[in-house]
């Protein structure tokens, strides 16, 4: 039974709210060549859908996608705990309902006493809103946990993971963590590229640790750098071997506008 529905924050600004022209459009970036990947985790974006929706689509569009999911983002709010889960209800969109995986959600609280049940945290965060419409039209029917970041401190992201590798070694069928994440913020185009490169290239050598101190000692305005390390350590726990980018742009690539821009990773971690 649901028991509350999170209404969208951002349908009809992040992305359309009618429902056929939202599927044409996530078709649209989805439809790409290449051999289907099984992965562990991901790192997509979760701007507007007309700066980065071809990157997000891009990664889900070769994705052997399971059915169940832990999506974690950053919280851009500032309200909630630092740490915030829903464990019940379901998340509306355009295009229906997204069941919270109870079952899971609980676990994973079990696991990581520092993972509070929040609502408020998620109310108005669109980096997880964004997500749900590229699964629900390729997906007929599928389950995840929300997952709202809003610590910049490494010990309880590091805790984090570790509490998701045990839990997910443990559950009879496969689910994806998915790192909602955005690169770095409003500097020039090639500034933004050089910082990006430099963080991206942490998350190929699949190490938690030195994203986290790269981030923090260039100045990299990644605001998922949180989800990521989490998402990281658990990968790597999980019997991560390698990580590929398949495909990186920044904001000027679509606007033209190369003065202070946004880059968008979309990456496979395996």
């Amino acid at each position: 039974m649901i028991t509350a529905v999170r209404e969208p924050a951002v349908a009809g600004y992040f992305y359309p709210r009618s429902p056929e022209a939202l599927s044409r459009e996530i078709s649209g970036y989805t439809a790409q060549a290449g051999e289907k990947l099984s992965a562990l985790a991901c790192v997509v974006p979760h701007a507007g859908y007309m700066y980065s929706g071809h990157v997000a689509g891009a990664v889900y569009g070769r994705l052997q996608l399971p059915r169940r999911f832990v999506i974690l983002c950053p919280n851009h709010t500032g309200y909630g705990r630092p740490l915030a889960v829903m464990t019940e209800g379901a998340w509306q969109t355009p295009l229906g309902l997204a069941q919270i995986d109870h079952a899971l959600a609980s676990s994973l609280r079990l696991a990581c006493p520092l993972l509070e049940e929040d609502h408020m945290a998620h109310r108005g965060e669109h980096a997880i809103e964004v997500q749900l419409p590229f699964l629900q039209v390729a997906l007929s029917d599928f389950t995840f946990v929300p997952i709202a970041i809003g610590t910049a401190k490494y010990e309880p992201l590091q805790a984090l993971g570790e509490a998701m590798a045990g839990v997910l070694r443990d559950q009879s069928d496969k689910v994806m963590l998915i790192s909602s994440s955005d690169m770095n913020h409003y500097e020039p185009d090639d500034v933004t590229r050089v910082k990006d490169r430099k963080a991206i290239d942490q998350i190929l050598a699949l190490d938690p640790r030195g994203l986290y101190d790269v981030v923090m000692q260039e100045s990299i305005s990644m605001c998922g750098f949180g989800p990521t390390v989490a998402a990281l350590t658990a990968a790597r726990l999980l019997g991560a071997k390698s990580a590929e980018v398949i495909k990186y742009a920044t904001s000027a690539d679509i606007s033209g506008d190369r003065s202070a821009v946004v880059g968008y990773a979309g990456v496979v971690i395996r």
